[in-house]
């Protein structure tokens, strides 16, 4: 049986963007406060992280290795996860020269996280190999590691936002209404495949849509697709099988056009509609995720792919800390 600790702050609210819908003067945009799932911040890494702590508990783990950029929220949220159960953390960063001291690079330290920095070149070409010596040498000082995937990305990190679509089709019994599309920013493939996920197991009507901030579309679309078809394999196989036509490549839709200058780079207009929101909605969107992707829902609305009479839900997936780092602002 599939199971999970709880370690959120659930269910997260779901608010109208009032002035953002005025100003559209088209779609109903409102947006679901996953930046606010408890766990320092953790934003929708928590959700993910339920499910694998589940699994490492069970196999008796004592320690938790994972890996990302030197700003990863993942990191930072299994960081601060592991203090909080006394687990020690094990981080493999990507970053060629020794980073400041601020951010999530930050917080992982005031976390008691492990830090082995490694070059972007390893980072892409050895990753694996990196994490598994990792957890050789550790199993050699008699410690029982479980390693986590970036961005906890893989099929049983999923069914943290698969539960998302049961969460939100309880919320939309008291707000009297259906959704038309939930949105959001498409970053390692696990969220908006969860999504995906749940629309199956749940029967939702409504459209799941990812806006991806790096890579291209086909790219999202190939890894959601096989993150689905390992997802199901947790699952009875009378349940969901691989030949389910929401986890065909072809059939999820991500929405490509705002990566703009590529993966935690603003533009000087991204940064402009982030201080547009704080002080229209007064909330906090990251340059490298939320920004970008509401950015895009947006001027996507404005290009009218949406009808004007349809709901739609934005999930606000966190990382405010994105907003420290210099090198995220434009130049």
């Amino acid at each position: 049986m599939l199971t999970k600790r709880s370690y959120a702050t659930l269910p997260t609210k779901i608010e109208k963007l009032q002035r953002l819908s005025a100003s559209l003067k088209g779609p109903e945009i409102y947006i679901k406060r996953d930046d606010q799932t408890g766990i320092e911040l953790s934003g929708n890494k928590i959700r993910k992280l339920e499910y694998l702590m589940e699994e490492a508990l069970e196999q008796g783990a004592d320690a938790l290795i994972t890996c990302g950029a030197i700003q990863s929220n993942h990191c930072r949220a299994t960081a601060a996860l592991g203090a909080k159960l006394g687990l020690p953390v094990y981080l493999v960063l990507k970053e060629n020269q020794e980073p400041e001291m601020i951010g999530n690079y930050l917080l992982d330290h005031l976390f008691g996280a492990r830090i082995q920095r490694i070059s972007e070149s390893d980072y892409q070409h050895r990753r694996g190999e990196i994490l598994e010596t990792l957890s050789d040498q550790l199993k050699g000082q008699g410690k029982t590691p479980y390693i986590i995937p970036e961005g906890a990305s893989n099929g049983l990190g999923c069914f943290g936002y698969s539960d998302v679509i049961k969460e939100i089709q309880e919320q939309e019994k008291s707000l009297g209404f259906s959704f038309d599309a939930v949105v959001v920013a498409t970053g390692s493939g696990s969220t908006l495949g969860g999504l995906i996920l749940g629309k199956a197991l749940y029967q939702y009507p409504g459209e799941i849509i990812g806006i991806n901030i790096a890579a291209d579309a086909p790219t999202f679309q190939k890894r959601v697709s096989l993150l689905l078809k390992e997802a199901i394999t947790y699952l009875n196989p009378s349940t969901l099988n691989a030949d389910n036509p929401l986890f065909v490549s072809k059939n999820i839709r991500v929405i490509d056009g705002y990566v703009g200058e590529g993966y935690g780079k603003s533009r000087a207009v991204e940064w402009d509609f982030l201080q547009h929101m704080a002080r229209s909605e007064g909330i906090l969107l990251d340059p490298v995720y939320t920004g970008k992707a509401l950015y895009g829902l947006v001027e996507e609305i404005k290009k009218g792919t949406f009808r004007n009479d349809q709901r739609i839900l934005f999930i606000h997936t966190g990382g405010v800390f994105g907003l420290i780092p210099p090198s995220t602002l434009p130049r």
